[in-house]
C-alpha cells in the first residue's frame, strides 16, 4: 500500500471489470431544446438527433464495489455518432472526491465537486444541486404511474484530452472519442411530470440547454442496480474545434475576472 504499487496490486485493480452500483435510486427529467441549440452544444462528430432533446437525472448511489455510496446529478444532450444514438454529457455534479476521479479520468465524464439533496416520499420527489453558491438545477416532481421496462437510451459518447502544459491554446496529445455503456436491471420505475429551474454560473451554465415548457416535464423516478461497462476509444477528434467545449471539464477564468 504505497504510492508505487505491487503487481499484485494492479493485478487485483485490474481484474474489476464493471463499476457496480447495487439499489441505485434516480429522479430524472426528459426535456426538448431546440435544434439551433443542440447543433452549438454538440461537439463534432457527434450530431444532434431529429428530437432535439436531453435528460437530467439527480441520483443517490447506496452502495459501489469501489467503496461507499455517494451521490450524483448529471447533464445529458441525445446525439447520434455514424447513425448510433446515444447521449453526450455536458455536466456531472458529485458529492464525494473519491469517486471523482475514476469517472473523469477513464472514461471523460465532468465531473465536479457540488453539494446534492434528493428527497423522495410515496408520490413525490424534491432534489436540487448547487455548486459555489449558485443552485443549478432544482426538481419538483410527482408519480402517478409506474412502467414494467425502461426505454432503451444508448450509449454515452465523451470526450478525453489533455491541455497544453505551457498554458497555450490546445492539447498535449490526442483528443479521443469515447464510447461507454451502463446496463441497468431495473426493481421500480415510476413515471409523472416535473417542473425544473435552472440556474448558471461561468463554471457550470445549465441555463444555457434553453429547456422548452420547464413547468411540465416527463419525469421518472428509477430504483436500479447498474453496471458501468468498460469504455472504448471511437477515433481522435480535431483539437482545435473541440477546445470551446473542453471547459465544461473545469471552471472557466478568463480576463474579466481579475
Amino acid at each position: 500500500m504505497g504510492f508505487k504499487k505491487t503487481a499484485e496490486e494492479l493485478k487485483g485493480y485490474y481484474s474489476i471489470k464493471t463499476r457496480d452500483f447495487k439499489d441505485a435510486e434516480m429522479l430524472g427529467v426528459m426535456f426538448n431544446s431546440t435544434p439551433e441549440k443542440m447543433q452549438e452544444l454538440l461537439p463534432a462528430p457527434l450530431q444532434p438527433t431529429p428530437a432535439s432533446s436531453g435528460l437530467i437525472f439527480i441520483a443517490q448511489y447506496q452502495q459501489t464495489n469501489l467503496g461507499k455510496g455517494y451521490r450524483e446529478a448529471a447533464l445529458f444532450l441525445k446525439c447520434q455518432y455514424k447513425g448510433e444514438e446515444g447521449t453526450y454529457c455536458l455536466s456531472m455534479p458529485i458529492d464525494d472526491e473519491t469517486r471523482m476521479h475514476n469517472g473523469r479520468d477513464i472514461f471523460g465524464y465532468p465531473k465536479k465537486m457540488a453539494t446534492i439533496h434528493l428527497e423522495k416520499s410515496e408520490n413525490e420527489a424534491y432534489a436540487c444541486v448547487e455548486r459555489n453558491g449558485v443552485r443549478l438545477i432544482e426538481v419538483k416532481a410527482r408519480f402517478n404511474s409506474q412502467m414494467p421496462a425502461l426505454p432503451p437510451t444508448g450509449p454515452n459518447f465523451l470526450f478525453k484530452a489533455m491541455p497544453k502544459a505551457d498554458l497555450t491554446p490546445g492539447f498535449d496529445g490526442p483528443v479521443f472519442l469515447v464510447r461507454q455503456e451502463t446496463t441497468i436491471k431495473l426493481k421500480k420505475l415510476e413515471l409523472g411530470m416535473a417542473s425544473v429551474t435552472l440556474g448558471a454560473s461561468e463554471g457550470d451554465p445549465w441555463a444555457d440547454v434553453g429547456i422548452a415548457n420547464p413547468e411540465t416535464l416527463m419525469a421518472f423516478y428509477l430504483t436500479s442496480d447498474n453496471s458501468m461497462l468498460p469504455g472504448k476509444v471511437l477515433a481522435e477528434v480535431d483539437g482545435e474545434s473541440y477546445l470551446p467545449h473542453y471547459f465544461k471539464m473545469t471552471d472557466f477564468y478568463s480576463n474579466k475576472n481579475v
